[in-house]
């Protein structure tokens, strides 16, 4: 195995570091509530580029001076603001201004989730912001290539969060997005070791995404409860919810995925209005405040397995190098 200090100031060069001017082709993808400021520098100084999560802030200001604070802790190095949209446009939702606020603000790279940002791409184009649009299957990033996105994630079925209803993996996803796409792409889902990295460059992407395996760092700032259940959790303890509203979504197995299962089996057509007491976003919050994992959706993917100890950021990526160079001289080394 290569010595990690041997490695220090090895960079990786993919349109995905030529895009966001990183040093490796990782992305720290937004994660809800959990992506705020601090975080985000950590990604960027670690080499990587991470995207702090907006739709949570009620106001404005409080969205203005987190952006700034990014800028600030961030050091001159590539940040994003991560832009969550509902599968359909609502009259609540505030992204007009959350986008507005982004040109305004000079902020270089967005990503967006949920629908497709074609509405917004003249807005962010005219701003010259890149786009990187993430999406739960192949047929859906053909669409955001189609809109003029500038690069796209596709997150396989081993993705926390909304990994989409078709159940295809990322090793699947790779191969497949390397004959159909013609911008370059990034795979997620399930990814948390460096020889995955290796795999997904080698089948054509770009780079990869991560946003489980980053969940119990030190930067995160969850309550210490909560990182302990991850660090006890393994790629075994996860599971799918939520079909009958058609927005699967994978989490932490626990007392609110039981009762959410028994609801819609026993009631498959009522809708959202009866999970809503055990789904509220409200609940994760809570979840983050106390530890208690017990109760909630709490947004976990298969890369658990991966989670063994809490550690910055940066100790994160420097290991997942370390284990992409292993991997790389590994597959080098084979005989013809």
């Amino acid at each position: 195995m290569v010595a990690l200090k041997e490695k220090k100031t090895m960079s990786l060069r993919t349109p995905v570091t030529d895009l966001f001017g990183t040093e490796f082709p990782i992305v720290a993808g937004g994660l809800q509530f959990l992506a705020d400021a601090e975080y985000v520098a950590a990604c960027a100084k670690a080499g990587i580029i991470g995207f702090m999560t907006s739709n949570h802030f009620q106001d404005e200001k409080s969205l203005r001076n987190e952006i700034c604070k990014t800028r600030e802790l961030s050091e001159g190095k590539p940040f994003g603001v991560n832009i969550a949209m509902l599968p359909k446009s609502t009259e609540h939702e505030r992204i007009t201004q959350i986008m507005e606020i982004v040109v305004d603000e000079g902020v270089e790279f967005v990503e967006t989730t949920g629908r497709s940002p074609e509405p917004y791409m003249p807005l962010l184009k005219g701003a010259n912001i890149k786009v990187l649009h993430k999406v739960p299957g192949l047929k859906y990033a053909e669409k955001a290539q189609a809109v003029g996105v500038d690069m796209v994630t596709i997150v396989g079925w081993e993705c926390g969060g909304h990994p989409g209803p078709n159940a295809i993996g990322s090793i699947v996803n790779a191969a497949l997005a390397e004959e159909r796409l013609s911008i370059p792409y990034l795979i997620g889902g399930g990814i948390g070791h460096g020889s995955q990295i290796a795999a997904a460059l080698s089948m054509g992407a770009s780079g990869v995404l991560l946003g489980t395996r980053f969940l119990a760092s030190t930067e995160i700032g969850a309550h210490e409860g909560y990182k302990e259940a991850l660090l006890k959790a393994s790629e075994n303890d996860t599971t799918i919810s939520l079909w009958s509203v058609r927005n699967n979504a994978r989490t932490l197995a626990n007392e609110t995925t039981r009762i959410v299962a028994e609801l819609e089996r026993a009631n498959p057509d009522a809708g959202i209005a009866q999970l809503m007491p055990y789904v509220a976003g409200q609940i994760l919050i809570d979840t983050y405040k106390t530890g208690d994992t017990s109760l909630g959706m709490v947004y976990a993917g298969q890369a658990l397995g991966f989670v063994r100890e809490s550690v910055p950021v940066a100790e994160t990526v420097k290991l997942l190098i370390q284990q992409f160079n292993t991997a790389r001289e590994r597959l080098c080394s084979l005989s013809y």
